[in-house]
């Protein structure tokens, strides 16, 4: 990975943890949207496509609502796509690195988002009587300013996962046993085990939601059989 492919990594990371929350909140923030990104700066689309599915699967556990804590997945997916795309022959080794680094990232960049917001609102209190007095530059100023850290927040979390995760990917191309297919398949089961549970649990609260669950999982995979 050359110095610029790293640089346009850490800027397409920026932008997608910025989507997360604060603008435009386009779905780029997404594991799918932004491990593709990372592994077409990488060379390989179709690499990051799969790590993203992957990625996928666990982020689906995840339900962003209300004042929940939940992690960012979309800095840390940009990293996952790029260095799984950027591993010579889809090395199985780079495939555990990029889906283990980009949970650990997804949490720490779960973490940096809570900091900033705390952040902000100590700043916003020090305003407090400008901001009840509503005058317009200071609140402004206010939003202007809480945009531009999250998206410096995005690059840095973005450098600093791509900085950890190259070495251990490296590390994971010499020693890691087993083949690809083996590997892939191997994360792909678990991967769909905590959806298909993450699932379960959120249809819960619906009414007859299950039984319609089980019912299209059934005919989904009679389908594939057929066709």
């Amino acid at each position: 990975m050359t110095g610029i492919d790293a640089l346009v990594i850490v800027l397409v990371g920026a932008v997608v943890g910025f989507d997360t929350v604060s603008f435009p909140q386009a779905m780029l923030a997404r594991p799918i949207v932004a491990a593709t990104l990372g592994g077409a700066i990488a060379g390989s689309a179709l690499l990051g496509v799969l790590c993203g599915a992957i990625l996928e699967c666990f982020a689906l556990e995840t339900l962003p609502v209300g004042a929940s804590r939940y992690p960012e997945w979309g800095s840390a997916s940009v990293v996952g796509g790029a260095i799984l795309a950027d591993a010579p022959s889809a090395n199985a080794g780079a495939l555990i690195v990029a889906v283990l680094v980009a949970l650990g990232g997804a949490w720490l960049g779960g973490w940096s988002m809570v900091e900033l917001r705390s952040h902000n609102a100590r700043r916003a209190r020090r305003q407090h009587d400008a901001v009840a007095r509503g005058e317009w530059k200071v609140i402004r100023g206010l939003h202007v300013a809480g945009l531009i850290s999250d998206l410096l927040r995005g690059a840095a979390l973005t450098a600093v996962i791509l900085a950890i995760s190259l070495p251990l990917r490296d590390a994971a191309l010499r020693s890691w046993p087993h083949s690809f297919a083996n590997t892939a398949l191997m994360v792909a089961i678990t991967a769909v085990a905590v959806a298909a549970s993450a699932v379960w649990k959120h249809f819960s609260a619906v009414p007859l939601a299950r039984p319609i669950m089980v019912a299209a999982l059934v005919a989904g995979l009679a389908l594939s059989f057929i066709i």
